[in-house]
C-alpha cells in the first residue's frame, strides 16, 4: 500500500468541490461554457489556495470526452473518461506540470517549447502548467515569450506563482490573470 499525502488524497476533482475561489471558478466556467478560451492563464496567490488543483480541473475540462467518449470542452468534467482519470492519477500524456524553481532554465523551456510544437497525443489540448513561474531565468523567459506571442492552437499554458510582481510585463500582458484569495476557516 502506497502512502499519499492527505492534501492530494482529498484534492478537489471538479469546480463544484473547490472551495474559497468562487470568483475564479465563476469566470473559468463561463469561459468554458461560452468556448471563449485564452491561450495562457496566470494563477496568483499564497501557498495552498488551490492554484495547482484548479489547473488540473481546467485541464480536465479542456480534454474531457465524457462518459460516452463524444463530449467536448465542458465546465463539468465527467471524472470517468481517460483524460479525467489520468489527469487525477498524474499520468496524462498531454498535461505536463513543471516546477520552475528546480527546472526553470533555458534548456528546460526549450524542451517544453519543442514538445508544444507537436499536436496532443490523445487529448484536444496540450496543457503546460508551470508552477512558480517567477523563478524562470531571464534566458528561459525570453525563450518562452515567442511561443506565448504566437501559440499553437492546440496548446494552453497555465502559470502559477506566489510572487506575480517578479514576472516580466511582457509575459504578464499575454496572460489572463486570476488572483486567488486566502481560504478562511470554514
Amino acid at each position: 500500500m502506497s502512502y499519499q499525502v492527505l492534501a492530494r488524497k482529498y484534492r478537489p476533482k471538479n469546480f463544484e468541490t473547490l472551495v474559497g475561489q468562487e470568483h475564479v471558478v465563476r469566470a473559468l466556467t463561463h469561459a468554458l461554457e461560452s468556448k471563449r478560451l485564452h491561450h495562457a492563464y496566470l494563477f496568483t496567490g499564497t501557498r495552498g489556495v488551490g492554484k495547482t488543483t484548479l489547473s488540473r480541473i481546467l485541464a480536465k475540462s479542456l480534454n474531457c470526452t465524457g462518459i460516452d467518449g463524444q463530449g467536448g470542452i465542458t465546465a463539468e468534467p465527467c471524472g470517468v473518461c481517460q483524460a479525467c482519470t489520468e489527469i487525477d492519477a498524474d499520468r496524462y500524456l498531454d498535461y505536463i506540470e513543471m516546477d520552475a524553481a528546480s527546472n526553470g532554465g533555458k534548456d528546460e523551456i526549450k524542451d517544453l517549447i519543442e514538445r508544444a510544437a507537436y499536436k496532443p497525443g490523445i487529448g484536444r489540448f496540450k496543457v503546460f502548467m508551470i508552477d512558480e513561474v517567477h523563478m524562470l531565468t531571464k534566458p528561459a523567459e525570453a525563450a518562452l515569450l515567442k511561443t506565448l506571442e504566437e501559440p499553437p492552437p492546440h496548446v494552453k499554458f497555465i502559470f502559477a506563482t506566489t510572487e506575480p510582481q517578479k514576472i516580466p510585463v511582457t509575459i504578464l500582458s499575454r496572460c489572463q490573470r486570476y488572483d486567488f484569495k486566502r481560504i478562511g476557516q470554514q
